[in-house]
């Protein structure tokens, strides 16, 4: 092993095992001083009908130092796009602007209460107002609501409007149907809002099979979902039939937003035929995505579903001033509040920074860049499909396997080892040892460079030392894990002796 760690490029091997918070610190240590009591002391027991825990919890007496090292710690054992490039297939890991996180903290933003007056937040409401505007131009579908939280929550906002809209006119559908290379949360949301999941396959050219999408459209189908750009970084050529198709059947078309940075400004899926979208402001539009949050989904719809949208939703009075109210036929709140309001002005800053031509740029400069590595990799790697692609592109892995019996997997942990986090493995499920690429348009053409050598480097190793990949990583603060284990046996909690 001490042989194969001198291979082994990237950063340096971590400091060592550091103990838990919980182990550190003394029973007199104090990081908080709280002010004196200003109110009546209340027995919680008592107050509560004793109805108390037995025993204090444990929480760790630190001090301003150890906590503040602490964290510096568990921040430096993370990997997010400021320590490296962040290829993520699917989940558009780009760098963000930190002066918009900046605009999002300002005082009249942030010091905001929903509940305010309208009159006390008319700022607030214009860029809500502003924002569902540039959204609304950008996808080309006109109604716009802000609320969701998420794209996945955003899905489950669009097809709640669906069943709506199918109901009001006493239309009983009972099925949505989705291709082979949806997102996941496709066939969940689908099943949340009570329809059955039916599924087409690819084409050879990784599109829809227009035969077998015609083959199970009925009156019985609610809608057709679609991600295009797809989960395999391609646009389908044949957009404008399958539209065209679900609407013949009195079906509505669905377009998942999440890879909409391959094509603002220069093709809008309102223009394609599509009812209702989803956009992945946490993607797309400048809020660090991952981390659990927070993220926001807006929904863009088209004339005839506007009625149905989540309220109350900003908008410009004729008097010129701004307040909120509630579409006609509204499913209601689907979320406290009006939305991620943060979230809201960091993607407000970013449009307004950009403009439509710069909007346009980011789509031109995320396919150059996936578009580029896919021309330096193909020759190692196998490519799925032999086609351009937008802003990310699938190789297989399934010839170093073959080969040398090195798995995707682990050409991704190794991937750790140069200083990269590994992109999207094992999906789309159509590619077996499926390694999804998405360098996004913030990476330069060194750090574009950087990558396909480690790619090709990785490669290299598989036929030399095969045993060296399926060992990475070496260089991270835990080596490699049980993740079967960990995902069916979880152990999340401290115990303490005894």
């Amino acid at each position: 092993m001490t042989e194969k760690l001198s291979h082994t490029p990237g950063a340096a091997p971590s400091r060592g095992p550091r103990r838990l918070i919980f182990e550190t610190g003394a029973p007199e240590s104090r990081c908080v001083m709280p002010p004196a009591l200003d109110v009546p002391d209340v027995d919680l027991g008592a107050a509560l009908g004793g109805a108390v825990r037995v025993e204090p919890p444990v929480i760790p007496h630190v001090t301003e130092v150890e906590i503040a090292r602490h964290y510096a710690h568990l921040a430096s054992m993370n990997f997010g796009v400021d320590s490296g490039s962040y290829p993520l297939g699917s989940c558009t890991m780009k760098y963000n602007p930190r002066v918009n996180e900046d605009l999002a903290r300002l005082e009249g933003f942030a010091g905001l209460h929903p509940y305010q007056p309208e009159a006390t937040v008319q700022g607030a409401l214009e860029l809500m107002v502003g924002l569902a505007d540039a959204l609304a131009e950008v996808s080309g579908l006109p109604a716009v609501t802000l609320q969701p939280a998420a794209g996945a929550h955003g899905e489950l906002t669009a097809l709640m409007c669906f069943r709506a809209y199918h109901r009001d006119r006493g239309d009983v559908r009972k099925r949505v149907i989705i291709p082979d290379t949806a997102h996941g949360t496709n066939p969940a949301t689908v099943a949340m809002c009570g329809y059955e999941v039916t599924t087409v396959p690819s084409d050879e050219r990784g599109g829809v099979d227009l035969d077998a999408l015609n083959s199970v459209l009925g009156t019985d189908v609610a809608a057709v979902m679609l991600t295009n750009p797809n989960t395999l970084g391609l646009f389908d050529e044949n957009i404008l039939e399958i539209t065209a198709a679900a609407h013949g059947a009195g079906a509505l078309a669905y377009c998942d937003g999440a890879n909409l940075n391959a094509i603002m400004g220069i093709s809008r899926p309102g223009d394609m035929g599509f009812d209702a979208l989803h956009v992945n402001l946490h993607k797309t539009f400048s809020t660090p995505h991952g981390g659990g949050g927070p993220g926001a989904g807006p929904v863009c719809v088209v004339s005839r579903l506007a009625p149905y949208l989540p309220g109350p939703i900003p908008h410009r009075r004729t008097d010129g001033s701004y307040g909120l109210a509630l579409p006609e036929r509204s499913i209601g709140r689907v979320r406290s509040f009006y939305g991620n309001f943060g979230v809201l002005v960091k993607a407000y800053a970013y449009v307004r920074a950009l403009g439509g031509e710069g909007l346009r740029e980011v789509s031109e400069q995320a396919v150059l860049s996936a578009n580029y590595l896919k021309e330096r990799l193909r020759d190692t790697y196998e490519l799925a499909y032999d086609r351009t692609c937008m802003h990310e592109f699938v190789l297989s892995g399934s010839r170093q396997k073959r080969e040398h019996g090195v798995r995707t997997l682990d050409i991704a942990k190794r991937l750790l080892d140069h200083g990269f986090h590994p992109p999207t493995v094992y999906f789309p499920l159509i590619v077996e040892e499926a390694l999804m690429i998405e360098p996004t348009e913030t990476e330069s053409l060194e750090e574009l460079d950087r990558f396909a050598d480690a790619m090709i480097a990785i490669a290299e190793e598989a036929k030399r030392d095969p045993e060296l990949v399926k060992g990475a990583p070496y260089t991270t603060p835990v080596r490699r894990l049980d993740e079967a284990g960990a995902a069916r046996n979880p152990d999340l909690r401290y115990r303490t002796e005894g």
